[in-house]
């Protein structure tokens, strides 16, 4: 006896599914990704402080370090505080946040000049801290 088969895949299937699985793929990894990516730039020793306020969407973030010589960076790039404000003036975002996440041992004079910058370009002006450690 002779069987048939009666069901047939149509060829433009065979190459719609792999499509599918791959955006499904690259979705998931922009998801997952996203959540890991909590704060760019470098890692200073932030000053505590026992008030939170809730982070923006997308705020600017200017880091700065304070070894001999102090350090700004915007994003992952060095700069000085004269290249700050005309890269401040190139962003036109809805949200003009400023976060500036400075060490703890960073010079005041230079911590104002910073925050200066961005109020001058209608930045709402931020200062990063850490949560007090709790009590043993």
């Amino acid at each position: 006896m002779k069987l048939e088969r009666n069901f047939q895949i149509n060829p433009a299937l065979v190459g719609v599914v792999p499509l599918i699985n791959v955006m499904f793929l690259v979705v998931l990894f922009f998801a997952l990704a996203s959540r890991f990516l909590l704060q760019s730039g470098l890692s200073v020793s932030l000053p505590t402080s026992s008030f939170v306020v809730t982070p923006t969407r997308q705020p600017q973030l200017v880091s700065i370090t304070s070894t001999p010589i102090p350090a700004i960076y915007h994003g992952d790039r060095r700069i000085t505080i004269e290249e700050l404000g005309p890269r401040l003036a190139t962003i036109t975002s809805k949200d003009r946040s400023l976060v500036i996440k400075a060490d703890r041992t960073t010079p005041c004079d230079l911590l104002f000049q910073v925050a200066n910058v961005g109020l001058e370009h209608g930045f709402s002006v931020i200062f990063a801290t850490a949560p007090v450690p709790a009590a043993k």
